[in-house]
């Protein structure tokens, strides 16, 4: 033992020191722990000895390392700490600077609305300033220079005011604008141009806006407008296009339709558009042609307009292609009244023109309205079927039931079928077999016709209305082939000629 203690105390104490090139530089002994240092003087002591100094030395190295651990968890917590603190505070920072972009916005959204809510008090004491302007001009009513122009600036400036903004025409309106335009049409003064800017100006409020177009009529416009155009003196032209186009906008709503088509409007309308010199402009023209068409709307209107010589005139003017659509549209509302279909069927060469129609015309809705009146001609009177067979209206029908859209062929097989009936009739009467197409009532002997009689009586009325179609058909051929720009010297198939041999009138769509 006493050897392994000197060899231990030798291997700390003497253990010699590494020289380097120079040969002063030393070294005592290696750096450790006063604990390390105790466990070697005593490993060197005991060499090993008692256990009691091994257990105490175990001790010690455990505590050690429970020291190391704990400093390098404090090292890592406060690491930590330190990493999270950071985060947060960015974090913070972020909150922070989202908070200041949301006040921003808080704040930029109040001064955005502090400033509409500014410029509508601003526009809405204007509005007041130009109705109290207004009101002031028409209620003086003095015949002078300076009047006439005040007037003619508060209109012009309600008339510029209510032009494109809808709320200012009802803010206007409520405001009381109406009542001193409506009183400046017929006033005192009967200057041209305030006139002219009041029309215009009622005519503006209206627009899109019921509620207006109600209290203009309720104000007496309508009245004040036709006493002005019937003046003695003959109006300006501008006056007399601001009054139709009043009108045109009146009448748009239905609550007005009675009031004015009754007030004798319609009268100056027809003349509007009967008048085809220099005197009226063609948007004059156009606008009363749209307001009698609004005004025919209303059944107990076709009576006033009956009472001027449109028909005729709208039937004279179908040619015209522009207005042709317009025209027919007007037409089918006067054909729906029974003397609405007098009126038609007593104009010369009326079936002539509605029978042209369906030739000349590709428009759809020219020909769904033409074939409309025709239907309800056609249905309603004998005499009127026969004026369109005389017209030569079956083979422009059988185009159209092929050519046709799917109203305007339904409606033509429609007038078809009226106008079959009449056809085989004649066809019969001209045989003489028989006085009456209608089929026998079988079971029946007083007729004085028995079972042969009677089939052969149904026979013939088939052989007849079937070469009634047939030479239809034969003889629509080349119309078809024309208006489908096939060659002029176009034959028909034998698949076309065996379709028309075997064909009924059962074949024709209904």
């Amino acid at each position: 033992m006493a050897k392994c203690h000197r060899n231990n105390i030798g291997s700390l104490i003497h253990d010699p020191p590494p020289t380097t090139s120079s040969g002063y530089h030393f070294r005592l002994w290696s750096t450790f722990s006063r604990s390390a240092f105790r466990r070697k003087i005593l490993n060197a002591v005991s060499c090993g000895g008692s256990s009691r100094y091994r257990h105490e030395l175990r001790e010690e190295e455990k505590e050690e390392r429970s020291y190391v651990t704990v400093t390098t968890e404090k090292k890592s917590t406060v690491k930590a700490n330190t990493i999270a603190a950071a985060l947060n505070g960015a974090a913070f920072e972020e909150k922070a600077k989202k908070s200041e972009k949301l006040c921003d916005l808080l704040n930029l959204a109040e001064v955005e609305a502090d400033v509409e809510t500014k410029w509508k008090e601003e526009a809405l004491d204007a509005l007041k300033r130009v109705v109290r302007e207004l009101q002031a001009v028409a209620a003086r009513g003095v015949d002078d220079g300076g009047e006439c122009r005040k007037k003619v600036a508060a209109a012009s400036e309600v008339r510029l005011l209510a032009k494109e903004d809808p709320e200012a025409r009802v803010t206007l309106a409520m405001l009381g604008a109406i009542p001193p335009l409506v009183s400046m049409i017929d006033d005192e003064s009967r200057t041209a141009d305030a006139q002219i800017a009041s029309l215009y100006a009622l005519l503006n409020l209206g627009i899109g806006n019921d509620a207006n177009k109600a209290a203009i009529v309720k104000a007496g416009a309508v009245h004040k407008m036709l006493k002005l155009i019937e003046s003695p003196n003959t109006p300006d032209q501008s006056i007399a296009e601001a009054v139709v186009a009043n009108f045109l906008g009146l009448s748009a709503l239905d609550s007005n339709k009675p009031i004015i088509g009754s007030s004798g409007a319609i009268i100056f309308l027809v003349k509007t558009l009967q008048n085809l010199d220099e005197t009226s402009s063609s948007q004059a023209r156009e606008d009363a042609l749209r307001a009698l068409y609004n005004l025919s709307i209303y059944q107990p209107n076709v009576s006033f307009i009956l009472e001027t010589d449109l028909v005729t005139f709208l039937l004279n003017t179908l040619g015209d292609m522009e207005v042709s659509e317009r025209i027919l549209a007007i037409l089918s509302n006067i054909v729906a009244v029974p003397e609405g279909r007098k009126a038609i069927s007593s104009v010369c060469d009326a079936f002539p023109v509605l029978v042209d129609v369906l030739n000349w015309t590709d428009s759809p809705g020219c020909q769904e309205k033409a074939t409309y009146i025709l239907m309800l001609m056609a249905h309603k009177g004998y005499g009127d079927r026969q004026a369109m067979i005389e017209a030569g209206i079956e083979s422009s029908l059988l185009e159209l039931t092929l050519l046709g859209s799917a109203l305007s062929q339904k409606r033509a097989s429609r007038i078809l079928e009226c106008l079959r009936v009449d056809k085989g009739k004649q066809v019969l009467d001209s045989t003489g077999s028989c006085g009456a197409l209608s089929a026998p009532i079988y079971g029946t002997r007083g007729n004085g016709l028995d079972h042969e009689e009677s089939d052969l009586m149904m026979s013939e009325e088939r052989k007849a209305v079937k070469q009634l179609v047939q030479q239809s058909l034969q003889s629509n051929m080349k119309r078809i082939a024309k208006r489908a720009n096939l060659p002029q010297e176009f034959v028909p198939s034998e698949h076309f000629k065996s379709l028309s041999i075997s064909s009924t009138s059962k074949s024709l769509p209904f």
